[in-house]
């Protein structure tokens, strides 16, 4: 992570927005959140200025949303943050950013999913058509697991280190069984890639909409598939996958794309718990619950 190099607030969002789409500036802003990428503030009701502000790949992240994203959106059965305004550099700020619609919704990490097991694959069905030769390739996301398989090692072995997980050889054999499967053969399917609790919402337990398509890529769904057992409740993620009916090997990988995320999950909610820079400590139960679900 970066540090933003221009305070952020609401009035510079305002500024911002008055100074290159005036018709909207007579919204209220106010702070909606701060992700690992961007800051998400509020324009009036139903939009949001999404701004980078922590990495340095978060310019390209929002133009590809940009570009991409409008097209898409259309045929998801959930609601998703719309792009319609691209703010460009400027004295004001340095860097792009984007207007969207607003989603309403708490996002999983704070208030988990007690069901939507349908939903969720309804959802993934949707997105996961063929997507054309133009598409953007994921940034590690997407592509043959095995190639992933030094950050899994490194992941594996901090958690051990400090005593996070209590069966590490269980992990390791979900991924051993996750890269002896037959890669994917079809052709690269759209994938939102980044489905953890964070970027899902919730209401009453149920999916209510999808956010943070910054990682959009094509590639292999099993990146996607590894949702059913990071979002869902216990027993869920058996009804999901049984509605969007992956093949073995599929299934497999998933499995390993979810143990790999878990992994993350873990880490940077133990960062959170003990003050470390990039920490998000409602990151670790969910995780945590994953891993159970994963190993059990």
């Amino acid at each position: 992570m970066t540090h933003a190099t221009t305070e952020i607030t609401a009035d510079l969002v305002l500024d911002l927005v008055r100074d290159q789409h005036p018709d909207l500036a007579d919204r209220p802003v106010r702070l909606g959140a701060r992700g690992w990428d961007n800051q998400l503030w509020r324009l009036g009701d139903d939009l949001a200025v999404r701004l980078p502000w922590a990495t340095g790949s978060a310019d390209d992240l929002l133009r590809k949303e940009h570009t991409w994203l409008p097209s898409l959106a259309p045929r998801l059965p959930l609601p998703v943050p719309v792009p319609q305004r691209l703010g460009e550099p400027s004295p004001l700020f340095p860097r792009p950013w984007l207007i969207t619609t607003w989603v309403p919704g708490t996002p999983a990490d704070l208030a988990p999913a007690t069901g939507s097991a349908p939903v969720l694959a309804e959802f993934l069905t949707a997105l996961h058509r063929p997507a054309p030769p133009e598409a953007p390739a994921g940034r590690d996301r997407g592509g043959p697991l095995a190639e992933r398989a030094p950050g899994f090692a490194r992941g594996l072995a901090y958690v051990t280190e400090q005593g996070l997980i209590d069966n590490p050889e269980a992990v390791q054999a979900v991924w051993d069984d996750a890269v002896a499967a037959p890669d994917w053969s079809g052709p690269p399917v759209w994938l939102h890639a980044d489905l953890h609790p964070a970027n899902v919402l919730t209401d009453g337990g149920a999916l209510c909409g999808v956010v943070d398509f910054g990682d959009l890529c094509a590639g292999d769904p099993a990146y996607d598939l590894a949702a059913a057992w990071l979002l869902l409740p216990d027993g869920a993620a058996d009804r999901c996958l049984d509605a969007y009916r992956p093949d073995a090997a599929t299934l497999r990988r998933a499995r390993g794309c979810a143990v790999l995320r878990v992994l993350s999950g873990i880490i940077i909610g133990d960062n959170g718990v003990h003050g470390r820079p990039g920490g998000k400590p409602t990151w670790a139960p969910p995780a945590h619950a994953a891993l159970r679900r994963l190993t059990t």
